[in-house]
This record gives structure tokens, C-alpha cells and sequence, in this order.
């Protein structure tokens, strides 16, 4: 007997494009320009236009498993980019335009990345970048109408829509084995020293499969995304991939991200449903608490990378009339983890939802015995599937355990339902006489009431303790006195948790992806 096979169709991410092109010609990608246009552009023209810069890339010297840098807002050249190098069997190697050129030049070194491609703006950076490593030998400007400015470097600039021009050879795409790395993101390294991982094209198209469910992301082709999250970090949270899955409208806010920029677009969009990190879309409430107006077409918000205080969910619900969806992930999962579903009446600020097939969930001890009862107790959390990190960009070890779970450096509840509930970072814990203090249970205690827009609580030096904690909230033009802000903490923490200080500070320093900024707290205040 001879068994009956199907199809050998590889996971490759430059199926989206094709696919959205080939269904979905004229739906559009909209671009916000740094001059306050908007530029429109059809997936078939833009599939077009991308393998045009597979062409100019090849004829410059990038081969299948090369790393192509880019530091680029969310524009259009950044996404003709992006497939233009996935597409070929390169590697998109994505720099985070908020580092500083030490660290960016750090990057450079390690991933070798010979072409780097740049928004115009961010000239001046890419190149002290170049000067302080790597191995950039071509400098490419994005988008169209780019002027070549002088610049303090001795590697060639030129323009990406120039070398577009050109005739190059038509390059094949997907042509290359689903395992093949198609992307390189640094960690935020909010916590600790940033840490390169390697995405997949199997990984991503994964991720996109689970992400397009409904109870996840649920994006549908009638949708407008305004995706707020950086494309150079995790991914842009899959949406480049995702919203051409269905041939929705995606559309790409340039280098700003502040309330009035995001009003206006929402408004001539008619986006329905917004992506981005909380303290954005606090910004937006702030700007329309301010300048009055509203954002009749937004739906839903997609919000996470930091954990969602129940006064600002309440408060964003209610002046943008949009359901607030929170959902956990981070850099190693490419990146989404958990979802709370769309409507869901069980959903909570501090809740992250449940995972969707391919990804699994294990609660363990500090030594990393799983825990006889994965429903209820405190542990650290670990995960699996197909789009997780197993090994880290140039490390020989992998990142896993023999049983293949990736500690997430999390601590985190599940409840009976399987929701899951991220209570703090490992890293994060104080040590105070020999025993542990959790800042994350007091953050939320503190973020719930209606004064506070920002609440964080680190570690600070002491001569007897080791370590006592010290609370630093961002209240904005709210009154609250001191005992109001401890009041929650002597209800629902031991009395030795309470912090040895309060720290008002007009605006909580933030990393580049959004979050709190640790690293810089712990400096200025620890």
C-alpha cells in the first residue's frame, strides 16, 4: 500500500507579502512622513517594490544567511525593507534607534551585518555607530525622496531607492529551507545586558497562525492597525506579518508616537484597533483629556511589555470608548505569549490571558522542579514551542533545559481558568535581612489607585538590611499625600515590605521599548 502525502509548502514569511499581494492588491499600508504626509501604498506594489530591493541587495553583495542591519522608524522603506531581505534568505537584523551609538556599535560587531539601512534622519547615528564597530560597508537611505546629506563616516551612503532603480537580477523568494533564520532582535536588556535572538521563518509563520485567532489578536481583513509597537523591536509584535495574512490596512506612525500624532491618524484612518505599549496610549488619553475630541472607529487596544495598572485601564476605556485586550510576551517568544481573548468578561488589568496552541506553560522552584500543583502557587515561569529561543545569537549553550523549557526569568500565577498572571521579575527581587521582597506585588497595589500613572519600587543599599525597598510613582497634575500612596500597601503586604521612602518623579524613565526603565532607577535612586 502506498500512503497518500500532501504538499511540500515551507513556512517561509515572504508568503504573506506574496499572498496579500496576489488577494488583496489595493489594500494599503499607510505611512505617516516625517514633513506630516501621509504616503499610500498597495500590497501589490509594495510586493513589487520589495523584491526590487532583494535585487539591489544581491547586486551589492548579500547572499542567503547574511545579516542586513536596519535603524528605521515605521515607515514604508522600513517595510519594503524588511521583505526585501526575509524574502532573499537574508537575515533583517533590527537596531533600536533609542540606544546609544556604543551599544548599537556593539551590535554591529557581533551580527556583521555588511549593508545597513537607515532612515534619513538617524544618518547622524548610524554613523557613530559604524565608528564604534562592525563591519557595515554600505550605508542605505529609506524612503522615497531621501536626500543624501554629508555625513562623518568613510563608508559609502546612498540611497535604497536609487539602488532600486537599477537593474539588478530578479531574485526567487523562499527558496531556502522553513528553519532558516530570518530575523536578529536584541533584548531591551531593561534588566540586565541585552541578548541577541534569531528568529525563524517557521517560528514567525507559526506565530502568525496563532496569533491571527480569534481569541488571540483576532485581526480580520476589514480591519485598520495602527501598529505603534517599533518594528525594531520583537517583531513589531508580528503585525508586518499578521495584518497581510488577511489583507487588512496597516498603517505605520514614522519616528513619533505622542498623543496628538496618534489622534490624527486614528481619526483620518479610521483605525479600529491600536497596538502599542501603555504608556502610549496614556499619552493619547492625556492629549484628548486636554485638546477634547475622540476616536470614534478604535475598538480595541493590544497592549503589553509592561503590566497594565487598573486606574489607567479604566481610565483609557472610558475616554476612548475602545476595550483594553492585555497580553503578555517578550523578545524570546518572537513574541507573543499569552492573549487575553477580545470581550472577554474574566479579563483584569494585571490578568495576561491564556496561551494559544504552540505554546505551553510551566510553573517550577527557584531550582527548576515544576510544581506539583501548576494551579494557584507562585513559581517561575517557563516556556516552549516552536516560536521560542533555544539558543541565544553566537552562544554555543542553548537557553533551554533538557526538557526544552526557557526559563523567562518571570515569576507568575495561573489561575483555573489557565490565565496567566505575571507577579514580578526574578531579577527583580530585594533582599532585605535574608528575605525576599516582591516590587511587583506593591506596583499594583500602588498603580490601582487613580492618582498614579506610574508606579515602580526597586532595591536600595542599606548598611543594616542589605537592601530595603523605596516606591517611585508618576502622579502627573494628581494630588495624593504620602500615607494615601502607603495605605493599599499596609492593607494587602507584611509590614517589614513596607518602602523606607516615596519618590515623586515627573516622568518615570522609560527603556526604548516602553517599560520602566530599572536599570536607570536603580542608578539615579538605588
Amino acid at each position: 500500500m502506498i500512503d497518500g502525502s500532501m504538499q511540500d509548502y515551507a513556512l517561509t514569511l515572504d508568503k504573506f507579502l506574496s499572498h496579500a499581494a496576489k488577494w488583496h492588491p489595493l489594500a494599503e499600508v499607510v505611512s505617516a512622513a516625517p514633513d506630516g504626509t501621509v504616503d499610500r501604498v498597495g500590497y501589490a506594489e509594495l510586493h513589487d517594490r520589495s523584491r526590487s530591493v532583494s535585487g539591489a541587495l544581491y547586486r551589492l553583495g548579500v547572499r542567503g544567511g547574511d545579516r542586513v542591519a536596519t535603524l528605521a522608524w515605521n515607515s514604508q522603506g522600513h517595510f519594503e525593507g524588511w521583505y526585501g531581505i526575509i524574502g532573499m534568505g537574508a537575515v533583517c537584523h533590527t537596531l533600536n534607534p533609542r540606544l546609544t551609538a556604543k551599544s548599537l556599535g556593539a551590535m554591529l560587531a557581533q551580527s556583521e551585518a555588511a549593508i545597513l539601512l537607515v532612515s534619513p534622519d538617524l544618518l547622524p547615528l548610524a554613523c557613530a555607530a559604524i565608528a564604534e564597530g562592525g563591519a557595515v560597508r554600505h550605508i542605505l537611505l529609506l524612503d522615497k525622496g531621501a536626500a543624501i546629506t554629508a555625513a562623518e563616516t568613510t563608508v559609502p551612503v546612498g540611497s535604497l531607492e536609487v539602488e532600486m532603480a537599477l537593474e539588478s537580477p530578479d531574485i526567487a523568494w523562499g527558496e531556502f529551507d522553513e528553519h532558516s533564520p530570518c530575523g536578529l532582535c536584541f533584548t531591551s536588556g531593561t534588566t540586565g545586558a541585552p541578548k541577541g535572538v534569531t528568529y525563524t521563518h517557521r517560528g514567525c509563520y507559526l506565530h502568525t497562525m496563532r496569533q491571527l485567532s480569534a481569541d488571540v489578536m483576532g485581526v480580520r481583513g476589514t480591519d485598520t492597525v495602527l501598529a505603534v509597537v517599533p518594528m525594531f523591536h520583537a517583531n513589531a509584535w508580528g503585525l508586518p506579518f499578521t495584518v497581510p495574512a488577511v489583507g487588512g490596512r496597516l498603517v505605520l506612525p514614522g519616528r513619533h508616537s505622542d498623543g496628538a500624532h496618534l489622534a490624527a491618524l486614528i481619526r483620518s484612518e479610521g483605525v479600529t484597533l491600536g497596538v502599542g505599549v501603555p504608556t502610549v496610549w496614556l499619552g493619547l488619553v492625556e492629549h484628548l483629556e486636554k485638546e477634547g475630541g475622540d476616536v470614534p472607529s478604535l475598538e480595541r487596544i493590544l497592549v503589553g511589555g509592561a503590566s497594565m495598572p487598573p486606574a489607567l485601564m479604566e481610565r483609557i476605556e472610558q475616554r476612548l470608548g475602545a476595550e483594553v485586550q492585555t497580553s503578555w510576551g517578550m523578545t524570546e517568544l518572537s513574541p507573543l505569549g499569552t492573549a487575553a481573548a477580545p470581550g472577554d468578561p474574566r479579563r483584569a488589568p494585571g490578568v495576561s490571558g491564556r496561551p494559544a496552541i504552540g505554546i505551553d506553560l510551566l510553573l517550577t522552584d527557584s531550582a527548576g522542579l515544576p510544581l506539583a500543583d501548576q494551579r494557584g502557587p507562585e513559581g517561575h515561569l517557563r516556556v516552549r514551542g516552536p516560536s521560542v529561543v533555544d539558543r541565544y545569537f553566537g552562544e554555543a549553550e542553548t537557553a533551554t533545559d533538557a526538557d526544552g523549557w526557557f526559563d523567562t526569568g518571570d515569576l507568575a500565577r495561573i489561575d483555573t481558568d489557565g490565565n496567566l498572571r505575571i507577579t514580578g521579575r526574578a531579577k527583580d527581587l530585594i533582599k532585605s535581612g535574608g528575605e525576599w521582597i516582591n516590587p511587583a506585588e506593591m506596583e499594583t497595589l500602588v498603580g490601582a489607585l487613580p492618582q498614579v500613572s506610574l508606579a515602580a519600587v526597586i532595591g536600595r543599599a542599606d548598611p543594616k538590611w542589605g537592601e530595603r525597598p523605596i516606591l517611585l510613582v508618576e502622579t502627573g497634575d494628581a494630588e495624593i499625600e504620602d500615607e494615601a500612596l502607603l495605605a493599599p500597601l499596609r492593607k494587602g503586604v507584611a509590614s517589614w515590605w513596607i518602602p523606607d521612602a516615596i519618590i515623586r518623579v515627573d516622568r518615570m524613565p522609560l527603556a526604548a521599548t516602553g517599560k520602566i526603565d530599572k536599570i536607570q532607577l536603580r542608578a539615579d535612586y538605588g
